[in-house]
């Protein structure tokens, strides 16, 4: 088996959500089965996965929608093997977001939408880089976008009763702690509502998620300083190379 740098890693919220970035060459995953959702995109190559049914090749762009416990296997078709993004979210969390209405199932594993494939690299990319606010929403948006767009139900929307209050809350806590907002289920449990129905009634609310919302009133604040005369911006002084002296 040789591989090139792989990462796996769970989040603290999201019911423990793992995530995994990975560059697979010559390894060949043996059959089996997840507790949970495999949720993935094919950024570079050519992946093998061999179902009970036949075998399925996918290309770069190319989405897998694995529901739990369906075995499968997984190999490279060529020597540079595949690159891909995977989220795996539990059985409870995917049935949260579809409104609890049952286990979520997709109409389709393997498909060739950008705009699921988009969804869930951007969402991706925001667990390795952003702060757990911004992180958590986008993985819900991504998990409920997949739904909507793959699922064979889709999503309840929020009712008006769970929106009343903890909207109101959640905008007065965002206020108060601009510089360190909580993440989205630190902010959901604060409010008394369930992280999703608190991302998607904000949004109704305030025309933003909590995390825009976040970093509008940051560069709101800073504008009002800047006009204030409180911050001044930084300019080259006449000593840094960067000047051409005449």
């Amino acid at each position: 088996m040789a591989a090139s740098p792989v990462r796996l890693w769970r989040l603290d919220g999201l019911r423990g959500m793992q995530l995994m970035r990975a560059h697979f060459t010559r390894h060949a995953f043996a059959r089996h089965g997840h507790e949970t959702y495999a949720l993935g995109v094919v950024q570079d190559g050519v992946e093998e996965i061999g179902f009970r049914d036949g075998i399925e090749r996918v290309g770069a762009g190319g989405v897998v929608l694995i529901e739990p416990e369906v075995v499968h296997t997984g190999r490279a078709v060529a020597g540079d093997g595949w690159r891909y993004r995977v989220l795996y979210p539990s059985v409870e969390l995917m049935t949260e977001l579809g409104g609890g209405r049952g286990t979520p199932s997709f109409r389709d594993r393997i498909g060739y939408d950008r705009r699921s494939a988009e969804l869930i690299v951007r969402a991706h990319r925001a667990a390795e880089t952003e702060d757990l606010l911004t992180a958590e929403s986008l993985l819900c948006t991504a998990l409920t976008g997949l739904l909507l767009l793959n699922g064979t139900s889709r999503p309840v929307p929020a009712r008006t009763a769970e929106r009343r209050g903890s909207v109101a809350r959640a905008h007065e806590i965002l206020r108060e702690r601009l510089l360190n907002p909580p993440s989205l289920e630190e902010l959901a449990a604060e409010t008394g509502a369930r992280p999703f129905t608190l991302l998607r009634s904000f949004r109704e609310a305030y025309g933003l998620p909590p995390h825009a919302f976040v970093t509008q009133s940051r560069v709101r604040n800073a504008r009002r300083l800047l006009e204030r005369g409180c911050l001044r911006p930084r300019w080259p002084r006449r000593s840094d190379s960067s000047i051409r002296r005449t």
